[in-house]
Parts: structure tokens; sequence; C-alpha cells
């Protein structure tokens, strides 16, 4: 009797166990009609072949259930831990799997622990640009792209991050940024490759963040990219930023040859201040400092003396051709902006100074100390209520849609010159072909229709002393700039 008690028990336990597994996993058990032991154990069967278990064989129809109901159990336990194995097996891949993202920003894929990314953005700008009165130099109206910039940037562990960034636009490729990252700390990175020079503030904003369509005459006399290693970090927070670094020496307002031409350096630094940053002060979008360069440049040509141009992209001076760079060349920068809500206010102050050469001519062995200076200041206002950065407006508020949104709008005007040293003239510059000041001013409309997509209609007037035949001055520049500009 005990025998057929306990026997009895074992099984009542079986039961019990596979209705519970069949319940589980929503196995359709009636209320009427109870499934037979049998029937368990088929689905006990189908289950452990579906975790990868071989089954034991199960009675046929109207055989006695194996030889123990513990058995059962046993098997029942191998498959819930089979399971939870499973379970445990998908959560660990989970959380090892690279974590993809595609927005507004761009597309990304990031490893799991967040060390290695890379992301892909881009950067396009289709303009329309059209002259008036411009019968003296006469200018083209075109269409043209100004930037065709895909970026692949990223991080290769916690020490190393890189920039490569191609420039597609104008008549052949050429790379505008290529450089690598090592981290060390926030208050110190090491950078090298094909940089911006740390000079100019407006050079260092975003192309896809300038306000105006083309970039003010102080960025005609700051290094564009150079070739170079630069010292890099944030202090105090975040208030304090430095650049300090040794590069191969460009021009003002044009890129570094590819390779050192007259085997000397340019030493480069900037130190930014922005003290209510990252505080809840109505003065937290402040930011000024100081920037400049020294080196020496010895050659004629292209790669060591500029060539200055106007808003329109128009050349309106140059030195004459046998005059060269012939000792040190010099920079100095005070800048600074303020970002308030959504008014803002950019301005800038270069003076470049060089030695130069007179190389052949009645007048070779003249040598000059010259100083060229230029100013800018750009006020903007957002009207649709969205804050104003140096950024430009990052997301407006209401993206256009036809249900009603119409994006952000921003309106902005800008004034500056560009003054030549009165000693260029006429040895080291020919007064019939190069202007001795330039003023000019701007008026812009900026549609932000999303985060990613953009349209510009500027109005621009530059007015010249000088740079004409007996003493006259050069016909002013006069000219509409549209854009659409594709950001991502």
């Amino acid at each position: 009797m005990r025998t057929h008690s306990g026997l009895g028990k074992r099984r009542g336990k079986g039961v019990a166990i596979l209705g519970a597994l069949a319940c589980s996993l929503a196995l359709p058990v009636s209320a009427q009609t109870q499934p037979t032991v049998q029937e368990l154990l088929q689905r006990l069967e189908a289950l452990e072949r579906r975790v990868g278990d071989a089954p034991a064989p199960v009675a046929a129809e109207g055989e006695s259930a194996p030889s123990t109901l513990g058995d059962l159990d046993q098997r029942l336990r191998i498959l819930e831990r089979r399971l939870e194995l499973q379970q445990e097996e998908t959560a660990a891949k989970a959380k090892e799997a690279p974590v993809v993202a595609v927005n507004d920003k761009g597309a990304s894929l990031k490893s799991a622990n967040g060390d290695f990314e890379f992301k892909l953005r881009g950067l396009v700008q289709g303009d329309a640009r059209f002259f008036f009165d411009d019968d003296a130099v006469p200018q083209n109206d075109t269409f043209l792209f100004r930037r065709i910039r895909p970026t692949i940037e990223g991080s290769l562990g916690k020490l190393v991050a890189f920039r490569l960034t191609p420039e597609f636009a104008g008549d052949s490729a050429t790379i505008v940024d290529a450089y690598v990252d090592m981290k060390l700390d926030p208050a110190f990175t090491l950078r090298a490759g094909k940089v911006k020079g740390p000079v100019g503030l407006e050079r260092l904003q975003s192309g896809s963040a300038i306000e105006l369509i083309e970039r003010s005459f102080p960025t005609e006399l700051a290094p564009n990219r150079d070739l170079g290693i630069q010292a890099q970090g944030e202090l105090a927070e975040g208030r304090v930023s430095y650049v300090a670094g040794v590069y191969n020496g460009a021009p003002d307002g044009r890129d570094a040859a590819t390779t050192n031409p007259d085997d000397e350096f340019e030493y480069a630094g900037r130190l930014f201040f922005e003290p209510f940053k990252n505080t809840s002060s109505s003065w937290s979008g402040l930011g000024f400092g100081i920037a400049g360069s020294i080196g020496d440049k010895r050659g004629i040509g292209n790669n060591f003396l500029p060539r200055y141009r106007t808003q329109g992209q128009a050349q309106f001076f140059n030195y004459r051709s046998a005059i060269a760079a012939d000792g040190e060349h010099s920079r100095i920068s005070p800048q600074g902006y303020l970002y308030r809500g959504r008014f803002g206010l950019l301005a800038e102050y270069i003076a470049s100074k060089q030695e130069l050469l007179v190389t052949s001519g009645a007048t070779a062995g003249t040598r000059a100390d010259l100083e060229n200076t230029a100013w800018q200041a750009t006020a903007s206002w957002v009207l649709t209520g969205e804050d104003a950065s140096y950024r430009g407006v990052v997301k407006p508020s209401r993206p256009f849609s036809p249900d009603g949104g119409w994006g952000a709008w921003e309106v902005v005007g800008r004034y500056g010159e560009l003054e030549i040293d009165d000693g260029a003239f006429p040895v080291f510059a020919d007064p019939a072909v190069s202007a001795r000041r330039a003023k000019a001013w701007t008026l812009g409309v900026n549609w932000y229709l999303t985060s990613n997509l953009k349209l510009v209609v500027n109005y621009l007037d530059t007015q010249f002393e000088g740079g004409a035949a007996a003493g006259a001055d050069r016909e002013d520049e006069k000219a509409v700039f549209s854009r659409l500009q594709v950001a991502f």
C-alpha cells in the first residue's frame, strides 16, 4: 500500500508540474478536458527539442509512464535551467552588441562599452550668385556647389580619436580636415594633422554655422588650414580653453602647402574665456579671448604671400610679382562674442605684419615691414524666439511642415573693413590694380526649415578706396547670394 501510495503521489506531482509548465508556456488547456500525462510528455519532448536537449523516449499510448515521476521532475528542472541559461546568454549578447543610431546628427556605430565609435556626417551647400552694376569689373552670375563635405570621425578606444573630411566641391577633390587626437585628459589633448589654424574666431566656426554666406575680412588675414601638431584643452570646467601649436605656416586667408616650402615653422596659439559657461546666468553666452601667430616666411608666390578677396570672392589686392616674403610674419587677434537669448553679436580684429623684399627691377633690394588690418562685427536676431548661438540656431522649435510649422527665422547684419598698409604703394603693390581699403556691409535672412535644412539669402555691398587707373576707386561690388544647405 505504501508503494502504491508513493507512486500515486509522484504521479500527481508530475502531472501538476507538467500542467504548470503548459500554463506558463501558454499551452491551451481546456477547462472541461484536462490533458493526459501522455500529452504533456509529448509537449515536454517538443520543448526539449526547442532548447536543444535530446528528449527521453515517450511511452506509447496505453503504456505506463516512465519508471519514476522523479525522472519527469528532473527533466523539467533541466529544461528550466536550459531556458535560464539561454536568457542569460541572450542578455549578455545584447550587452555586447554595438549600438547603431541614425538621427538628425548623422549616423553612428558605437561599441557596447562606448570606447569605439564611427560617425558619418555630411554638409552640402548649393549657391546662386548674382552681381549688379559690375560693368568695370564684371563677375559671372552663377550656380555652384560651395561645399560638398562628407565627414568620418570617431574614437578608437578612450585614448584616440580621429576626423577625416574630404572636399568634393570645385574642380578637384581635396582633403579639408585630416587629424588624429590623443585624448590624455580634458585639459590636455594632442592633435596632429591638417587642422584649422587657431587665430580667426569666425574661421573656427563650422562652415554650416556661419551666419552669412561668406566669411568676413578678418578671415582674409587669418590662416585657413595648416599642417602641424597642437596641444589643446579646457580648464575650470570649460570656462577657459586654449590651443598652442607648431605648423608649416600658411599665408593669410589660405591653406598651407602640402609640405613645408621654406623649411620654416610658424607658432600659433589662442586663449579664450567663457566665464559664465554652464551656468544659469543670462551672460552664459559671453566669450572673449586673444589669438596670434609668429614665424618666418621666405619665398615668392601663393605659398608665402596673400591675395585678399571681397565677400563676393573677387580679388581686390595682391603684391607685385617681384615681391618676396623675407622674414618674420606675425598676427594678433582680439576677439569675442555674446549670445543672449535670441540676440547674437560676434566681433574680431586681426593685424597681420610681414617683412617683404623686392627681388628684381629698379627697386630691387628694397625692404619693408608692412602691417595690414581688418575688423568686423556681426549681429543677429532670431525672430521666432529660439536661442542664437555660435553654432547657429541648432533646432527650430516648430520645424517646417505642411501642418503649420514654419521653422526658425533669423536676420543678420555685418559691417567690416580691411585696410592695407600705406607703405605697400606703389613699390610693393600696384595702386592701379590693388585697392588700399575695402569697406563692406551685408544683410541676410536665414530660414532654418529643420535642424538639417537651411535656406539663406544675403545682399552684400563692398566699397573701395583706390584699385583703379589714375588713382580712381574700384567699382563697388553689389550682389545677391542665396544658399540651400543640407547638413547632418
